[in-house]
């Protein structure tokens, strides 16, 4: 039961507003002894000619008491509904009880395709703890639109293409080992693509070379290709460990290359169209008139270069996928670049412009110098998880708590912690990490909301029956208070998807956890007896299903014992 759209048409009933218009003025009040929900009247006083705090009066006199909603009160210019606490948590218990894994999710996104391209690593470079805020921002997102029916392709757009690839080639018929590199291959690769530009320095002739193997590669030279070609295997075969340490798959691995042989069609109609425009010898597209620098397509020797490949990719996509939702979970700092990617979409005549979203994030730093470098260049994001997860063994076996499966669980808390800590706060908020705040287990941490998930799972194992709901209970205030917070899952999913903040999500998640654990402190469960007994292990096992469904849309997982 949606209480909040049922006051919402209630109120139309009886003010000039349309519902949806009440609905977005709806609220919450600032303490629970104000009720459920407060419906400010100020939107009414011009229509009514009256002070808000008399239109609240006069509301709350006509609205009636029914099935839910136990009373309608005026405090000040607003009208405060207090809702039947009962009957609120039969109808969220049910709800939860009767859907588990699906509670939450709804069919809004029917028929709908939603792309979302994030993570994109270069090739035979390391994964660095900056692609984590991409892959966990976009994964979580991906998620989200999921649970809200759409059909969504989840899109790994790779580095894979460019003039390195011509310095890799030259480095590897130099000083390269196939056996070597099999064994490590990021490292080893990036060990001979440094020695390049090291030994460049002293030899400037090996550009030269350089360039001409990635023409050869262009040209499609079969000992280039087959070079490139495993490159990009050893790569990716490398990145897919720690997907799958992430629990994270793609749909598509079509990286930069994959629009190689596409890109002449869509130049060719960027002529037809009269679009590009020649500037010192390259190709641009003016976009003065939507205040934006002009973009370049192509250089002055003809090679095309990243907005070349984005525009092509994205009218790929769209006659591909048709997508309603076209979305790029790539750093703030290119937001320029895809504001002019979609203006020129949009001066093509591509309507699909307005369905393309660049889904911006902050940086990452590290305050624990000691996990700053690894030959102090990148932060490796394997050195992060392993570190994360080392720590959180090292707590277990300290406290004692876990006899058994220590270091699976010790996976599944270290890694969420980790993830959890990119989807903290606002993606455009730049991150901090903290040891101490990350693997916090009484703060707000994914080992916080982990231990609230394992702690009601072990009443539940003790009970060793499943709570139904009696015919009648009362409702504490801590109870109801949980009751609440589970009853908002959905809303927390659609206004995360809405604004594209998977924070939306990880604050309900933390806020039913903080709820469930004062439950859990101030009310006997197990030592209780009949209707008392039955309706509380009800609300544990609801408040686990919401816990559990909650981590799962951001990608943590959860563990029955800590």
């Amino acid at each position: 039961m949606n209480l909040k759209e049922y006051v919402a048409g209630r109120l139309a009933g009886i003010t000039p507003l349309e519902k949806n218009d009440i609905l977005g003025l709806l609220a919450l009040p600032p303490t629970d002894d104000m009720g459920d929900l407060a419906f400010p009247c100020f939107a009414l006083a011009k229509t009514f000619r009256k002070a808000p705090p008399m239109i609240a009066a006069e509301l709350a006199a006509s609205y009636a008491p029914d099935e839910w909603v136990e009373k309608a009160e005026a405090v000040g210019g607003y009208l405060n509904f207090y809702f039947k606490r009962e009957a609120v948590a039969k109808s969220v218990i049910s709800d939860v009880l009767s859907k588990g894994k699906a509670y939450g999710t709804d069919t809004l996104g029917e028929n709908k395709t939603v792309l979302v391209e994030y993570s994109s690593p270069n090739i035979a470079k390391p994964f660095h703890v900056g692609h984590l805020y991409s892959t966990a921002v976009g994964n979580a997102l991906a998620n989200i639109y999921e649970a809200l029916g759409y059909n969504v392709q989840r899109l790994n757009h790779l580095g894979d293409w460019g003039t390195q690839f011509g310095k890799l080639i030259c480095a590897y018929k130099r000083w390269g080992d196939k056996e070597t590199i099999e064994k490590d291959p990021i490292n080893e690769l990036l060990k001979i693509y440094v020695r390049f530009h090291n030994e460049a320095e002293e030899d400037p002739a090996l550009e030269d070379e350089a360039r001409h193997y990635f023409k050869l590669l262009e040209e499609g030279d079969e000992e280039a290709t087959a070079l490139w070609t495993w490159f990009r295997e050893v790569s990716l075969r490398e990145f897919k460990s720690t997907y799958d340490r992430l629990g994270i798959a793609f749909d598509s691995y079509n990286g930069e290359a994959f629009y190689g042989d596409k890109m002449a069609a869509v130049v060719d109609e960027l002529k037809e169209k009269d679009l590009l425009v020649e500037s010192e010898g390259a190709q641009i597209v003016d976009l003065s008139d939507e205040g934006l620098p002009p973009c370049l397509l192509l250089k002055s020797d003809g090679a095309t270069i990243y907005a070349t490949r984005d525009v092509t990719a994205a009218l790929y996509r769209k006659q591909h996928y048709d997508f309603y939702k076209n979305i790029y979970v790539v750093g703030l700092p290119q937001s320029l670049h895809f504001k002019q990617i979609f203006a020129v979409l949009k001066k093509m005549g591509y309507d699909c412009a307005d369905d393309c979203v660049h889904v911006g994030f902050g940086t990452v730093k590290l305050s624990d110098g000691k996990l700053s470098t690894r030959g102090g260049k990148v932060v490796l994001l394997e050195d992060v998880l392993k570190e994360s997860v080392a720590r959180t063994e090292a707590k277990i076996r300290e406290a004692g708590i876990v006899t058994e499966d220590v270091e699976e669980i010790s996976e599944k808390i270290g890694v969420g912690a980790v993830l959890y800590a990119f989807l903290h706060n606002s993606r455009e908020k730049d991150i901090v990490f903290s040891w101490e705040d990350m693997l916090d287990f009484e703060g707000e941490s994914a080992p916080y909301v982990q231990y609230s998930y394992a702690r009601g799972k072990s009443i539940l194992r003790r009970a060793e029956e499943s709570g139904k709901l009696p015919e009648s209970f009362c409702v504490t205030d801590e109870e109801y208070a949980l009751i609440k917070a589970l009853d908002g899952l959905n809303a927390a999913i659609r206004d995360s998807a809405e604004k594209n903040e998977p924070f939306v999500v990880n604050r309900y998640v933390t806020n039913l956890a903080r709820c469930f654990n004062k439950f859990y402190n101030t009310s006997s469960i197990l030592k209780e007896e009949g209707d008392v007994r039955a309706f509380r292990l009800a609300l544990c096992e609801a408040a686990c299903i919401g816990i559990q469904n909650a981590l799962g849309l951001l990608g943590i997982q959860t563990v029955e014992q800590m």
